[in-house]
């Protein structure tokens, strides 16, 4: 049973340009972590993430979600989370705030999954392993379907999962090879061209054959060096890929997405505003077949589906710190499993969380093991921080969801 609930406000400084991307300069990773404290002693731990100023508001929202689950049981209220998820992300006076975004849900975020890490803890397994060993109906029950009923009802979630159960033994395989990772941290806005010319070089030695390169410069002409730098050191078999951070306008990004074709990107990141889900279609027709990216700033599965019903994303980024958490992110899962679009997500976690997340994504519900983000600034402050080596996610055997930080 959940006796005492403790909500901290975590703030990191970076330094030399790490994390600065064409919006977001300046940035101060931060998390509201919530710790669920059961009667055994156990503790849940989740967060979500921000940039600093606000964090202390998304801790006094998560502290009001948490404060509703103390006395619950855990296993029961995990076996119906589905429907304790509905009721806490449309409790009336916080949805007026959202709804179902801003700061209650990356509140609900961070309340979500200290269930999840609860849960794993509680059952003496590392989360991944947790969630490949639920049955669809037990699955299914964890998630809320309002609101995208139209394409996905219970009875279609469970027979997809049903379908994948075809080949999830072989697909266990990447539990020994490891998840494949790619490198965010070559080109930060704010480094020189010399020094994403030396990460690029560092990248390939530490192994990984995909690295992202932020872009969004007012000089769309930087933009256009600094890619071709990036694809001149890693060579023509390394995937690239890059990253606007919503800074183009629609009329911007048609002219300068043209202009970057030549580099060959594998993938170009919010290129425009994260709620204009015509703008985004309208530019995937035009570059193509060079495809979109899209859901670091995407809030809930209501705009995903949106985006799946458009064809205008080739990959989804789902953020299980920017979602509802856990349970959201799964559902945003298997609506892209239906729409056969792939998931990569987004590590607003440094990857701890979603280093299960995706395993559990390739093994239970058949999606394509394509590669994971990985950003290393915070690693230091986990008590078991992600390992990657030869540009790869190791598998996590600790119980829980790799979450807990270190008491600094």
């Amino acid at each position: 049973m959940i006796k005492k609930i403790i909500v901290k406000d975590k703030r990191f400084e970076l330094s030399g340009g790490a994390g600065s991307d064409a919006i977001h300069k300046d940035p101060q990773y931060s998390y509201a972590v919530t710790e669920l404290v059961d009667d055994s002693g156990i503790i849940g731990t989740g967060f979500t993430f921000t940039l600093g100023e606000g964090n202390d508001l998304v801790c006094k929202a998560a502290q009001f979600y948490a404060e509703k689950l103390v006395g619950k049981d855990i296993e029961e209220l995990m076996a119906d989370f589905g429907n304790q998820f509905n009721w806490l992300s449309n409790e009336q006076q916080f949805r007026w705030l959202g709804p179902h975004k801003g700061i209650v849900h990356l509140a609900l975020a961070s309340v979500t999954n200290a269930c999840y890490d609860l849960w794993a803890k509680k059952r003496g397994l590392p989360l991944w392993k947790l969630l490949i060993s639920l049955s669809p109906e037990e699955i299914v029950n964890t998630i809320d379907l309002s609101y995208v009923e139209d394409e996905l009802t219970s009875e279609k979630a469970i027979e997809l999962i049903k379908q994948a159960a075809n080949g999830s033994k072989n697909r266990e395989t990447i539990l020994t090879s490891g998840y494949p990772g790619y490198d965010t941290s070559i080109g930060w806005f704010n480094y020189s061209d010399e020094k994403i010319r030396e990460n690029c070089k560092k990248a390939l030695a530490e192994g990984f054959s995909a690295m992202k390169l932020k872009v969004g410069s007012t000089d769309f002409e930087r933009d256009i060096r600094r890619a071709h730098i990036v694809r001149e050191v890693a060579g023509d078999n390394v995937k690239i890929m890059l990253d606007a951070n919503q800074q183009w306008t629609l009329t911007k990004a048609l002219v300068v997405c043209k202009q970057l074709q030549s580099m060959k990107p594998y993938w170009i990141e919010e290129p425009t505003h994260p709620d204009d889900v015509v703008a985004h279609k309208i530019l995937s027709d035009a570059i193509a077949p060079i495809k979109l990216a899209l859901g670091e700033h995407v809030p809930n599965r209501v705009i995903f589906k949106n985006y799946l019903q458009s064809g205008s994303a080739g990959f989804i980024q789902v953020d299980a710190l920017r979602v509802g958490g856990v349970s959201e992110f799964i559902t945003v899962s298997l609506l892209c499993k239906k729409f056969g679009i792939p998931v990569v997500p987004h590590v607003g976690d440094m990857g701890q969380l979603h280093q299960h997340l995706v395993l559990f994504n390739h093994i239970k519900l058949g999606h394509e093991a394509l590669f994971l983000e990985h950003i290393p600034h915070l690693q230091k402050h986990f008590v078991y921080p992600a390992s990657i080596k030869n540009g790869v996610y190791l598998t996590p055997q600790e119980v829980g969801s790799s979450c807990e930080l270190k008491n600094d």
